[in-house]
């Protein structure tokens, strides 16, 4: 595809969570599309080596450390996004933790920390994004969610609760924000080779499970989606796992 042809051409990115796994899949496609991207993590040297990556391939991007439990740090972090793009066009929200063991061993920090970044880092980058989203009267926002996220996963009901209510946040959202012109849509993934899922599951064999690149491809298809038509809900399974709901 040529350089005139490329999807997210004039646009501007912040994905949270942009350090490693899908996170940085998204941005690597997005940047390839020509979007700018302004890369946010908890780990500054990570996200410093998808930006040089992404530079190095002609693309525009920026580092930013930020921790999205912090809404002062993830203001911050949108407001050095805007005075480097001048607008923040796309929001991808996919900071994630994820701690699996049964109910009645979780201890409360454990809970909390789970539903602390998955559902409310969701929510401080989301709101600190819209003031410039609405006056403009455009946007997007994707919500990196999971299969938990529909459907219940024994032994992971921090996780599954955390992603259930991501999936209603931005149906809710997809209903407010429509009259400004915004765009919600939440992903949900099964089986992703990344580091999360290895820490969380090291004893699951991962031979046909999906790539990062896998989970970047249906985010590329919503985020240069046109204006008549919207996608809520993405389900991207393994190809040889039984269908959702089947």
């Amino acid at each position: 595809m040529t350089d005139a042809g490329r999807l997210l051409d004039g646009k501007a990115a912040f994905i949270a969570g942009a350090g490693r796994g899908i996170g940085r899949a998204i941005a690597e496609a997005f940047a390839a599309q020509g979007c700018a991207i302004a890369l946010a993590a908890r780990t500054r040297s990570e996200v410093d080596a998808v930006a040089t990556s992404i530079r190095e391939a002609g693309g525009k991007a920026i580092a930013l450390a930020c921790d999205v439990v912090d809404p002062e740090q993830v203001q911050c972090a949108v407001s050095e996004a805007h005075d480097s793009f001048g607008a923040i066009d796309i929001l991808v929200n996919n900071a994630g933790v994820a701690l699996f063991k049964p109910f009645h061993m979780l201890s409360w920090d454990e809970w909390h920390k789970t539903i602390d970044i998955n559902l409310n880092g969701a929510f401080h980058c989301t709101q600190a994004v819209l003031p410039g989203m609405m006056h403009r009267r455009a946007g997007r926002i994707i919500n990196i969610s999971s299969v938990a996220g529909v459907k219940p996963i024994n032994k992971q009901s921090a996780y599954c609760a955390s992603k259930h209510a991501l999936n209603a946040m931005s149906k809710v959202l997809a209903m407010e924000l429509r009259e400004f012109g915004i765009a919600v849509h939440a992903v949900c993934p099964g089986g992703v080779t990344t580091q999360l899922a290895e820490e969380a599951m090291p004893e699951r064999d991962k031979s046909d499970w999906m790539t990062p690149e896998d989970i970047a491809h249906a985010c590329l298809f919503l985020a240069s989606q046109s204006s008549r038509a919207t996608t809520d809900e993405v389900i991207v399974r393994r190809f040889h796992s039984v269908p959702i709901g089947g």
